[in-house]
């Protein structure tokens, strides 16, 4: 397994595994599939609403707590400082675990970046307490980044953002390689994308032809290679999956190189056009999520 070192000195692997839009009753199943298949680090956020479910799966698997990576998100109705302090609390109590690896703001919200800013002061608090190894933030364009860092002490370890070959961010990557944050790709095959070309057909990473082709020059699927593209250009992936080949597949990775030319060839396949939401644009009903007790 390849590692990565953050920029506190905390190591983690280079291919993690997600639970985003997994299904609760699944999610355990699949954390536990995903250990026994090799995976170390698992990703989850209190807004998936499946923090509970890891921990199962984790348990599940007879794999030590201490050789798993566990990260979780807090979300932006938890935001402020005591009101992260308590988010976190009800995070461990889920996930059954006193201590975490990796905890990550879940959104910029620029429209209440005091509050964001509020909740990252209490980030740094938990990290100097031991309670996380490591801190960070997720969404983070570079100006949200920029300000923080204006505002606050602790650089953040990482910053996980939309990532696959049709929207690489390279502005967002360049910020934070200055700062020596990690990239954390998450959708990082595509997966929740789906592009309309100009005579209104639809195309997907998955059926792109670029990709295809460097597949089959490899014996590998379309997702390996993008996964192996992520490895090889010094970022963090997370896929997700609840299919127990898929969960393989994914991290069947580790035995292929792409060339520079093949590595050159998906970076050019860059669209600028996100899938996801627009971490700029203000969502005020995302406050109102309740993220309930531990």
């Amino acid at each position: 397994m390849t590692m990565i070192t953050l920029n506190n000195g905390v190591t983690l692997p280079a291919l993690g595994f997600g639970v985003f839009q997994s299904p609760a009753e699944e999610t355990a199943a699949a954390v536990d599939t995903a250990l026994r298949t090799g995976y170390r680090h698992i990703d989850t956020a209190a807004a998936y609403f499946n923090e509970r479910q890891v921990g199962e799966g984790l348990r599940r698997s007879g794999v030590d707590r201490a050789d798993v990576f566990v990260e979780t998100k807090i979300w932006v109705s938890d935001y402020g400082y005591d009101q992260t302090l308590h988010a976190f609390d009800k995070s461990v109590r889920k996930l059954g675990t006193d201590r975490l690896d990796l905890v990550l703001l879940h959104q910029p919200v620029p429209e209440r970046f005091d509050t964001t800013v509020a909740a990252y002061t209490a980030l740094e608090k938990l990290y100097e307490d031991g309670r996380v190894r490591a801190i960070g933030v997720s969404n983070f364009m570079p100006h949200h980044l920029a300000e923080l860092l204006r505002r606050t002490s602790v650089v953040p370890a990482v910053n996980q953002v939309e990532l696959h070959p049709y929207f690489t961010q390279p502005d967002v990557q360049k910020a934070n390689a200055e700062h020596g944050v990690l990239t954390q790709a998450w959708s990082p095959i595509g997966g929740i994308t789906f592009y309309w070309d100009k005579d209104g057909t639809g195309r997907s990473t998955l059926q792109d032809p670029a990709i295809g082709a460097v597949a089959r020059a490899h014996g590998k699927t379309p997702a390996q290679v993008m996964l192996r593209w992520h490895l090889q250009r010094g970022r963090n992936a997370i896929p997700k999956s609840t299919n127990p080949a898929r969960i393989a597949e994914n991290f069947d990775v580790f035995d292929f190189t792409l060339t520079d030319t093949e590595l050159t060839a998906l970076d050019a396949l860059d669209t600028g056009v996100r899938g996801g939401p627009d971490p700029d644009v203000t969502a005020p009903e995302r406050f109102e999520v309740v993220i309930p007790e531990g």
